[in-house]
């Protein structure tokens, strides 16, 4: 057998599989258990998605089987909320929100609350404040991944699915910016550094500000030149996108509020409507699905067993906050209480953006992670299943969803 691997110049033998086959591999399982749910179950294609990605953390092949995310993993979910999260932010209309002070009333108050809520609850279950605080604020932010992918799947349209995208980006916003300062307040609890814990929260936001601007006119400038509907327009579009990723990386800046803030500004600072494939063509769609399966593969046995029932208590926490606080002022905002329910359930579900803010807090401070392991992680593996159900049936509910037509049906 050495003579004929010798022969065949084979580096090893047994010849093993490398790293590409098993990625391809996966990537296929998903997109079929992503149709299968789909077409046979009615179900979010991401559902399917998620699910190869936690049967790869029941394996002991979850992102952090080995403790830490890996970088490489990071980077693809990094990539992936930059393209969801910049076509986010270029269908949030400020004018709207400017005309509409309840609708921003509206979103701060249903932060405040989620906050309020899930922070003095989980002190009421025995946690302690700091953790219970670190959790309000690692779960502030709505999942742009989930409600991005579900609204577009189904092609849903109206008052509840633009309040949905809207909200979700101002959110995670404030998540972003509660998670800086809840950062700086850590640094001066280690090192009583106040200079430095309130500066780092502030070069970040601005830094990020500076970039999404120039993210955004780098890119509106291109775009007057180029057909969007060319293919190498979309390229560059995305290569652009990267780009800024890469700075924001470079200089410690916040790569989810680059790409938002990017996207915002260009929609309301230009005139031209701006219209791309969706996640930017098949580049961005690979991206999106690999998302769902990092994302999904995010938990541990042992994380399972010691805090799902704080994360459960957690996620009912947050969905109540945010029920009243929307409800409460819905007939005030220009919607009945039905769709109040509805925009509430919709901004339940919590993905990627809770992984990036989780991995920033052990990156700098490991110990307190592995407090808020079992809990956040165990908060994620939830969500990632049960987050797009939940927006599926809440824009039903709402009314704005296309109904579903099964395979068979297609055909006839």
């Amino acid at each position: 057998m050495n003579d004929l691997a010798n022969f065949l110049q084979f580096s090893s033998w047994p010849p093993r599989l490398d790293w590409l086959f098993w990625a391809s591999l996966i990537m296929v399982a998903a997109g079929l258990l992503g149709e299968f749910v789909n077409r046979r179950l009615g179900l979010p294609r991401v559902v399917g998605y998620s699910v190869i990605g936690m049967l790869l953390a029941a394996l002991g092949h979850g992102i952090f089987a080995n403790g830490a995310l890996d970088g490489r993993l990071r980077l693809v979910v990094d990539l992936a909320l930059a393209l969801l999260l910049f076509e986010m932010g270029s269908r949030v209309h400020l004018r709207w929100l400017r005309n509409n002070k309840a609708l921003l009333w509206s979103s701060a108050a249903e932060a405040v609350a989620s906050f309020v809520v899930v922070g003095y609850g989980l002190t009421l279950l025995g946690v302690a404040p700091l953790m219970a605080m670190s959790c309000a604020v690692l779960t502030l932010a709505s999942s742009a991944a989930v409600i991005g992918r579900v609204g577009s799947e189904l092609q849903a349209a109206g008052q509840v699915s633009e309040r949905m995208v809207a909200l979700a980006a101002l959110n995670t916003i404030y998540g972003v910016l509660a998670h800086k300062l809840l950062m700086g307040w850590l640094q001066l609890d280690q090192k009583g550094d106040w200079l430095e814990a309130i500066a780092q929260p502030l070069y970040a936001f601005a830094g990020s500000i500076v970039v999404a601007i120039v993210l955004a006119r780098l890119t509106a400038w291109l775009m007057r030149r180029l057909d969007l509907r060319n293919e190498n327009s979309v390229l560059m579009l995305l290569g652009l996108v990267l780009v800024a990723l890469s700075v924001a990386r470079v200089f410690n800046l916040s790569t989810l509020l680059v790409p938002l803030l990017a996207g915002m500004v260009l929609r309301n600072t230009t005139e031209r409507p701006w219209v791309w494939p969706r996640h930017f063509g098949t580049a961005g769609g690979v991206l999106v699905l690999m998302l769902f399966v990092v994302v999904g593969s995010a938990w541990t046995l042992q994380a399972l067993a010691t805090g799902v029932v704080l994360a459960l208590g957690l996620l009912l926490l947050r969905l109540l906050g945010k029920a009243v606080a929307l409800v409460g002022l819905a007939r005030v905002s220009g919607i009945d209480a039905r769709q109040g329910i509805a925009l509430a359930v919709c901004l339940s579900p919590l993905s990627g953006t809770t992984l990036v803010l989780y991995s920033e807090v052990q990156a700098r401070h490991p110990d307190i992670a592995a407090v808020l392991a079992p809990v956040i992680l165990s908060t994620i593996a939830l969500m990632e299943l049960v987050g797009p159900i939940a927006v599926q049936w809440a824009l039903r509910l709402a009314g704005e969803h296309q109904p579903h037509t099964s395979h068979s049906e297609a055909k006839r």
